[in-house]
């Protein structure tokens, strides 16, 4: 391992800020000799909702053409409904009602506590074809106090006033019957228009408890 560099010039490297034009926070080494510290992370947090008995968690402002890439990362998202899906839809900039077009695909794997039951397949149930439905993201979702989904939805390009919108999710759920699942959902909103909102919510009823946090990811 290479050994740690303390100074430079007899300056220590907590109190240097920039090394020609470049923070030493981002600099990974120096005539090959590491840096100690860890490099910043890409992520940005913007912002966080938290339900409670809430209808709908939506970010109606922070997206913008300042990140490529956007984040929403789920923490126990908890149904006040038993068997319900976690379902979003956007608003193209200046509109309202979240009802753009999407298409999309779903797959999911999943495992039952009693080691019994397994499988890994195409839910064309959770899927839309040029539909303007808030789109499933993960299903099954049990009322249970210790029930809940966790997860990532990326969204890439929003701002885009060329390309339609990407969309990929994966999440995590103690299902209604006792079951661990792994949902896949990916797809595109088709349209050019940016896009500056999106919405989250329970297939039926409220989202009971649960945190969604929106981050932006630097630009390469």
């Amino acid at each position: 391992m290479a050994n740690a560099v303390e100074k430079v010039n007899g300056i220590a490297i907590a109190s240097i800020e920039a090394i020609n034009g470049i923070t030493d926070a981002n600099l990974q080494a120096l005539n090959g000799l590491e840096f100690t510290g860890t490099l910043p992370d890409a992520h940005t947090l913007i912002a966080t909702a938290t339900a409670s008995s809430s209808s709908t968690l939506s970010f109606t402002s922070g997206i913008d053409s300042t990140y490529d890439l956007y984040e929403f990362h789920f923490e126990n998202m908890h149904p006040a409904t038993d068997n319900v899906s976690l379902t979003f839809q956007v608003n193209t900039a200046g509109a309202s009602g979240f009802n753009e077009t999407i298409t999309s695909t779903s797959f999911a794997a999943y495992h039952n506590e009693g080691d019994t039951n397994t499988n890994l397949q195409y839910e064309a149930s959770y899927d839309q074809g040029q539909g303007t439905a808030y789109q499933i993201i993960v299903n099954d979702l049990g009322n249970v106090s210790d029930e809940s989904a966790s997860g990532v939805l990326t969204l890439y390009a929003p701002s885009s006033t060329t390309y339609v919108k990407h969309f990929v999710s994966t999440l995590q759920a103690v299902t209604q019957n006792q079951y661990s699942r792994n949902s896949y959902t990916a797809g595109y909103i088709n349209d050019t228009t940016a896009i500056d909102e999106i919405s989250f919510k329970m297939s039926s009823g409220n989202i009971d408890a649960g945190e969604i946090k929106m981050y932006g990811v630097a630009k390469s």
